[in-house]
């Protein structure tokens, strides 16, 4: 499957009856609010931070420190938002893909489905791990470089991320490859990029 951005990027509305705490893998994009250019500038295809950027840079690696369920892949910190993959594990952490895991039947290796929402069996000595949905990871990303970034620039309670997020389900590992492939080029189409405000006919002055 070819990933098309046009397609998979601009999902908005959380799908019906899923269950975001199930463990897969997702690309999700996080745009500032009013697409203003906060995070600094594009320059020979790479992102030149200012302090913003680098406050949005450490909060999206604290993801996984704060989520033992969360595991960060591919992500890219650009002007006025930012493209991630958070892949979210099972209860017992023992995803070994975001996909699939190796099951051993006779001798011979096979893939079977992740089944989200497992717990580790102790005897009821053990009160189940806690899971966590995507939207949580975001919420507490957005909460956390909202409180830094505000916290800098003596602007307490100002909003820097827009209220909803986008996100895609990546359903195989060849739409991975794909998506992380778009991430890390991601750059170098800033110039004909929907999210660039240039390309929108105006151009947004940095908070």
């Amino acid at each position: 499957m070819t990933y098309n951005p046009e397609i998979h990027r601009r999902r908005s509305i959380r799908l019906k009856g899923y269950d975001y705490s199930q463990a897969g893998a997702y690309f999700v994009t996080i745009c500032v609010k009013d697409h203003a250019c906060l995070f600094g500038t594009i320059m020979d295809g790479k992102l030149q931070y200012n302090d913003y950027g680098q406050i949005a840079y450490e909060f999206w690696l604290k993801i996984s420190e704060h989520f033992s369920d969360a595991k960060l892949d591919e992500f890219i910190i650009m002007p006025n938002h930012i493209h991630g993959i958070i892949t979210i594990n099972n209860c017992r952490g023992e995803v070994t893909s975001p996909f699939s895991e190796v099951v051993e039947t006779n001798s011979k290796t096979k893939t079977a489905p992740i089944q989200g929402g497992e717990t580790q069996k102790t005897g009821g000595a053990t009160p189940p791990l806690r899971k966590h949905t995507l939207g949580q990871v975001v919420a507490y990303f957005k909460y956390q470089s909202s409180k830094r970034i505000n916290q800098t620039r003596n602007t307490a309670g100002q909003p820097i991320w827009q209220r909803n997020y986008y996100e895609h389900i990546i359903r195989d590992d060849k739409e991975l490859q794909a998506i992380r492939e778009y991430i890390r080029f991601n750059p170098l189409k800033w110039d004909e990029d929907k999210e660039n405000p240039e390309m929108k006919g105006t151009i947004l002055k940095n908070a």
